[in-house]
């Protein structure tokens, strides 16, 4: 197996959050000497002129970053995203965080059942979404919240505009029987 390879794959999963030696070296199943010695030569791969990414160790975790020198090229992305029309997936984040607000990433793809990291990024860049504090828990993960531009642009005068929720909710009389079925032994 080649642990290099999968240490890459670890740091792509992990993305904004980062992860520690310790982590990497838990989950690896190797001490955390041999993870170091494998993240240099990561490390060393990515600085390679042919590659668009780094390893960076910013914020008590390593993670995988954009090399500065195309900051541009990035920038005109998020420039250029601003005049698109939303995704069904960023629809849905929007959705979550306006009904749930304030809200963390973690609890986001929670409800979701999936990463939406880079959504949550674009939503920030586009400015419908917004830090707004952070949670009183294990690594202090922001807190989003939606903002004026996300009101704007679906035309709503204020949060309280938004459809009411109509929650599936399964009522069960008192008398029912969890085990009780229709179909019975013979």
């Amino acid at each position: 197996m080649n642990l290099k390879a999968v240490l890459e794959g670890i740091l792509f999963i992990v993305g904004d959050e980062g992860t520690t030696l310790k982590e990497m070296s838990n989950i690896l199943e190797i001490p955390e000497d041999k993870v170091k010695e494998l993240l240099l030569e990561l490390k060393k791969d990515y600085e390679d002129n042919n590659r668009g990414l780094r390893i960076s160790y910013l914020g008590n975790a390593f993670k995988l970053t954009t090399k500065e020198e195309h900051k541009e090229y990035y920038e005109k992305l998020v420039i250029d995203s601003k005049t698109t029309n939303l995704s069904n997936a960023a629809l849905e984040v929007l959705a979550v965080i306006a009904y749930n607000e304030p809200i963390t990433r973690l609890k986001i793809d929670e409800i979701r059942g999936v990463n939406s990291s880079q959504i949550v990024r674009r939503l920030l860049a586009r400015n419908f979404i917004k830090i707004c504090g952070k949670e009183n828990s294990i690594g202090k993960p922001n807190l989003y919240k939606t903002t004026n531009e996300f009101l704007d642009y679906f035309g709503l005068s204020s949060k309280e505009d938004l459809p009411e929720l109509i929650r599936n909710e399964v009522v069960m009389n008192d008398s029912e029987d969890l085990y009780d079925s229709t179909y019975k032994e013979n």
